[in-house]
């Protein structure tokens, strides 16, 4: 039989290796820190530190060995379809994850409010625990426990980030047009473009964190209204950094060569990211900003 024949009828059984230890031990040190620094302990963010310093190792590490692997012709499509459907669970879990989070403002907007406030299977919480307690959004709670604070609005810095994530979901589709294309410069040129849009993004919610926290009083702590924008927000937007980084290392791939129209899966990967970051997007614009 030859290699190719015998590539393509036998599963690729990867070499023992220790990045998963490491990923291990780096994320039991960041949480152990994240507990610490929480209880109000200094050394607590130093642990957080070097517990990202070991992941960030771990994954640098480790894909490049998955890449010199792809690059050797290691693999072959039963590996490929296994590489697809592992992204798609990874996706899916994403959308879990958000999902949870718009689970906590709906029940808290749809729900939560009008029993605070009295629905009409709960009357003697709005005459005995929260006398007059009105439902409305943004709430600061009961009591007004969160403060006063000015709500975020859907015109300004979150308009502008709209139209840019917009933006980029076309331009990463121009540059897979143009990697299909075998037309590198439009490939290259139009991830670059991506990359940056994705970085203004963050660029422009960390001044609207900013402007948050100094002119409208809204923090985490502002009440069930804070807690949920910051966290939908925070989390969205650390994920648009981790597909801006996964990008910039997608066109620094394209500029070395390791792309063709017929094999670019890590390509495709990336860009099915990139889209979910955008779809979650609208969901929290048109949830968290505009309604």
């Amino acid at each position: 039989m030859s290699a190719q024949a015998h590539a393509a009828n036998h599963y690729y059984i990867p070499h023992g290796t220790h990045w998963p230890i490491i990923g291990s031990v780096g994320l039991f040190i960041t949480a152990v820190g994240g507990a610490l620094w929480l209880e109000g302990m200094d050394i607590g963010r130093y642990f957080v530190l070097l517990g990202v310093i070991v992941i960030l190792i771990m994954m640098f590490g480790w894909f490049g060995t998955v890449i010199r692997e792809s690059l050797s012709g290691t693999y072959n499509e039963q590996v490929d379809r296994s590489f697809r459907w592992g992204m798609t669970f990874f996706i899916f879990s994403e959308v879990m994850f958000f999902g949870a989070f718009f689970g906590a403002l709906f029940f808290a907007r749809v729900f939560v409010e009008h029993w605070l406030a009295g629905s009409s299977n709960n009357l003697f919480t709005n005459l005995l625990l929260w006398k007059g307690y009105e439902p409305t959004w943004p709430s600061n709670g009961p009591a007004n426990l969160g403060g006063s604070f000015e709500g975020m609005s859907a015109v300004g810095v979150a308009a502008i980030n709209t139209l840019i994530l917009l933006t980029s979901g076309l331009t990463v589709t121009i540059a897979h047009w143009g990697l299909k294309q075998g037309n590198r410069k439009k490939l290259c040129w139009f991830l670059l473009f991506t990359i940056l849009l994705g970085f203004s993004f963050v660029a422009l919610q960390a001044h609207e964190y900013i402007e948050a926290y100094t002119k409208q009083n809204l923090t985490l702590g502002s009440g069930i209204y804070g807690s949920t924008f910051f966290m939908l927000t925070g989390f969205h937007g650390l994920h648009v950094t981790i597909g801006a980084i996964m990008l910039s290392v997608i066109l620094i791939r394209s500029l070395r060569g390791h792309f063709t129209p017929q094999n670019h899966f890590a390509f495709e990967a990336v860009s099915w990211y990139w889209h979910f970051v955008d779809v979650v997007w609208l969901g929290l614009f048109i949830f968290v900003y505009w309604l």
